[in-house]
């Protein structure tokens, strides 16, 4: 099957698993509208293989993928209409993914925050190399954390754990994000792709309706749980990223960039 993707998510095919790839490599696979489309998009592209039984997603290079691409989140504080199609956008892929029929292993290779986070839990195996971390700093940048971190995390982690890291923004080691309950086991780096794929092999070789099926009960009742409060939580985060507040961390952080 041909995949009608940018280049910036490639998609490999190996008997049947499909290895998916955030190909930004030089800027630790930041999301910019390129990515962050394909993202939308690939999920039903992958549906449609029918050859394809299991998923692998991860990053080029040495991140997973290290948030919004800085110079597209800019272009949201003067353009109204990118900033809503980014955020139907994250809704959708929230969505996809949570419909996507077939099993889908994480491999985090690297730094996984924001939204490069919230794709990566909301795989259905979380393999984390032991040099990575999550982070979700989307409160010290100004804004909610509404897609994904704010709504996930409580079912994953206690309430109280989640709070404090979503609060700070502070980064969650490889082994402390197993213990939370937001990964599933540390691997060694060198290990990652191998251990991910011998996983995969194992899953393809499951009875597929079956497997399918469970998956299909789990995120119904995930889809149920997450309905209200992402909904919320997309509609809030709108709200704040038209704020004073909001403005002002950016044009900060850009400043300190061209400062570096």
């Amino acid at each position: 099957m041909k995949y009608d993707l940018p280049d910036e998510l490639t998609v490999d095919v190996d008997g049947a698993v499909r290895t998916v790839t955030l190909n930004r490599a030089a800027e630790l696979n930041c999301t910019n509208a390129n990515l962050h489309w394909a993202l939308a998009n690939v999920w039903r592209q992958l549906s449609a293989d029918t050859d394809a039984k299991v998923v692998i997603l991860t990053g080029a290079g040495r991140a997973f993928c290290a948030g919004g691409d800085i110079g597209w989140i800019t272009t949201f504080l003067d353009d109204p209409v990118a900033r809503d199609e980014s955020l139907r956008e994250g809704a959708q892929i929230v969505e996809e993914m949570l419909r996507f029929p077939l099993p889908v292993i994480a491999a985090v290779n690297g730094p996984a925050v924001g939204l490069g986070c919230s794709i990566a839990l909301l795989c259905d195996i979380v393999l984390i190399a032991e040099t990575a971390y999550l982070a979700d700093p989307h409160v010290s940048v100004g804004l909610v954390a509404g897609d994904g971190g704010a709504a996930l995390w409580p079912l994953l982690c206690p309430i109280l754990r989640s709070r404090e890291y979503l609060y700070t923004g502070d980064r969650i080691p490889a082994a402390t994000a197993v213990d939370l309950g937001l990964a599933s086991r540390t691997v060694a780096p060198d290990d990652l792709i191998a251990q991910a794929h011998r996983l995969a092999e194992r899953l393809a070789a499951q009875p597929t309706e079956a497997l399918r099926g469970t998956k299909r009960l789990v995120n119904m009742y995930l889809s149920q749980v997450l309905g209200g409060p992402l909904q919320a939580g997309f509609a809030a985060e709108r709200v704040t990223m038209q704020s004073d507040e909001h403005r002002g961390k950016i044009s900060a952080f850009q400043q300190k960039l061209s400062r570096s």
